[in-house]
């Protein structure tokens, strides 16, 4: 998920440290990033809770189906 990489990397936070502030594990996190799970409603809820300025809707829009 190239657009939550680059939002990562723009606040300057390794993978450890933004799944610690998200409260989940470094696997899951990576995990989401990389596109290989999408993001649970927990993940959604305590990101946007985390970054309300956020744009969502690109966690819908790069899912592959």
């Amino acid at each position: 998920m190239t657009a939550l990489k680059d939002f990562r990397e723009s606040l300057g936070y390794s993978k450890k440290q933004l799944a610690d502030i998200l409260h989940i594990s470094k696997s899951l996190y990576e995990k989401v990033e990389w596109g290989i799970r999408p993001p649970s409603q927990a993940f959604l809820f305590n990101f946007k809770k985390k970054f309300p300025s956020f744009d969502m809707n690109i966690f819908f829009k790069e899912r592959k189906d």
